[in-house]
């Protein structure tokens, strides 16, 4: 909650920031392209473990990520991006050592509203593919990798800096897939990955 509250305090001062940065309300800086890097902090990522037969158990872990993004302002109200990403974690329970590994690359469309050239409040959908690479040492002794399909849903907010430079700050639910694992007696579990992520980043913005 003081995360979030924290979040919300930027959002409504970025109004302010703007001005105070020499940002007018007639000032429109216009950049179509963009490349960037992002940190995510995981929220208890959910890594749920289920096997045939069996009961089921929900790991919930913190964590880091990071991502590269490459996008484009279609228009003044919408944007496509590229973003590819990499995070893990890993927890141990009832005597088995739960890890994972995730590579996701997403392709995000944006709706945003930009006021002053300085302030793009945004929200936003992503598709795409992870790969996931998934273990359960211990009774388990399961490990495999596969490749699913990934969603996310985001809203933050860009503040430019300067006309190059942008801080990008954001809330994100990622849902990565699912895995199948087996085990070397032929047991098989079925394990779903999935996240609420603090995310802040920044971007070089170009025209050609």
């Amino acid at each position: 909650m003081k995360k979030l509250c924290a979040i919300m305090f930027c959002l409504a001062a970025m109004p302010a920031f703007a001005d105070d940065y020499g940002y007018g309300y007639n000032t429109t800086p216009r950049r179509d392209n963009y490349v960037g890097v992002r940190l995510h902090k995981n929220e208890n990522i959910a890594f749920r473990f289920e096997p045939d037969g069996g009961d089921g158990t929900t790991l919930r872990d913190d964590g880091f990520g990071i991502g590269l993004v490459v996008g484009n302002r279609l228009t003044n109200h919408i944007k496509v991006e590229f973003e590819t990403a990499y995070t893990g974690g890993g927890e141990q329970k009832y005597g088995t050592d739960y890890d994972f590994d995730v590579w996701s690359n997403m392709l995000n469309v944006y709706l945003y509203q930009q006021f002053g050239g300085a302030v793009e409040p945004y929200a936003g959908l992503g598709i795409g593919v992870a790969g996931i690479w998934g273990s359960a040492n211990g009774a388990y002794n399961m490990s495999d990798a596969t490749a699913d399909m990934s969603w996310s849903a985001m809203v933050g907010v860009n503040f430019a800096l300067n006309q190059r430079i942008d801080l990008n700050l954001g809330l994100k639910y990622q849902n990565y897939g699912d895995i199948d694992m087996t085990n070397g007696d032929g047991t098989h579990t079925t394990t779903e990955i999935d996240a609420t992520e603090f995310y802040i980043g920044a971007a070089y913005k170009f025209g050609l």
